[in-house]
């Protein structure tokens, strides 16, 4: 669901770089990709020149030369580095604002600064794992998926926030065809890609190597890609992690669905640490956030690199020209 319009950027934690970096992708980018922040402009660093509006279709006029803030009132203090739970309602309601313009078609996509989920616990009992499931409740959507994004490599995740060795049992074929199924729609719906090539990643060290490191390949993410290819996917794997994210490789998929966090995010982390940027596929708007946290340490320094956040917006825009 999405419009012509900006991008809704949500705050996140106040206490944290967002607004910081917030202010800096708009001191780069103004009108080359119109967005507009939702927050309390007290946190906001000092001198920056803010117009707050009313509505995301003033946004576009007053980005040339100001920062367009939809303005909300946060309970807590504006200090940095340390998060007040008295924020927590606040950081909530940017959320919740933003994800009600984008699905009401009055802003594109949305744009998602990093939270800090123990303030939101302690300060308003957020019931969630993490930002990603708030969204998908919000949207109505039992399953979502994440993917990280740069120029040069996509990479989804099966798993994402378990333990090592509780991967061979959550990895499923439902699961993992799932996933898969999510990340074709995705690449499809939302960049443009009339016949995206996945290349699923196997689990165990060579794929297996025929059974002589693991059995999950031969024992049934084989058969699974074979049958997803005969559904008509263009679906290739099980592939050696260790010979899949060389240029060559990466020349010959559009993204790569892995099976575990850090077999997806080491390359792509590796390859564009300060580009990449994280995408929720599965949900029926767009959604982008840069690829890090709210970094206490250096909030209010004027230290911290807006690169991430700049690539979030820049793809926000690109995807919402393509759907």
């Amino acid at each position: 669901m999405t419009s012509s319009g900006p991008i809704a950027l949500s705050c996140g934690e106040p206490a944290g770089i967002g607004p910081e970096i917030a202010v800096k992708a708009w001191e780069t980018l103004r009108a080359a990709c119109p967005f507009f922040w939702i927050g309390d402009p007290r946190h906001l660093p000092a001198g920056t020149p803010v117009k707050e509006i009313a509505a995301p279709a003033e946004a576009a006029a007053a980005c040339a030369d100001h920062f367009p803030v939809m303005p909300l009132a946060f309970g807590g203090s504006a200090a940095k580095g340390t998060a007040d739970p008295a924020n927590a309602a606040g950081v909530i309601q940017s959320i919740e604002t933003a994800v009600r313009l984008v699905q009401q078609s009055e802003a594109s996509a949305l744009c998602t600064a990093p939270i800090h989920k123990k303030a939101l616990i302690d300060g308003a009992g957020f019931a969630y794992p993490g930002h990603t499931e708030f969204l998908a409740s919000l949207a109505g959507r039992d399953r979502v998926v994440m993917m990280l994004a740069s120029e040069q490599l996509r990479v989804v995740p099966a798993t994402i926030h378990i333990a090592l060795s509780d991967v061979p049992t959550v990895l499923t074929p439902g699961l993992l065809r799932e996933t898969v199924e999510i990340t074709a729609a995705g690449l499809r719906g939302q960049f443009g890609i009339a016949a995206p090539r996945i290349a699923v990643a196997g689990l165990n060290p060579h794929a297996g190597e025929g059974g002589a490191m693991g059995r999950e390949e031969l024992d049934w993410i084989n058969a699974l890609v074979v049958e997803m290819q005969n559904e008509g996917l263009n679906i290739t794997g099980p592939h050696p992690a260790d010979t899949m994210f060389h240029a060559a490789a990466r020349a010959r998929y559009d993204a790569a669905v892995c099976m575990y966090h850090d077999q997806a995010l080491i390359p792509i982390k590796t390859l564009d640490f300060d580009r990449s940027v994280n995408v929720t596929l599965g949900l029926p708007f767009i959604r982008t956030s840069p690829d890090h946290g709210t970094a206490f340490d250096i909030a209010g320094t004027g230290q911290a690199n807006p690169s991430s956040l700049i690539e979030a917006l820049k793809l926000a825009q690109a995807m919402a020209a393509s759907t």
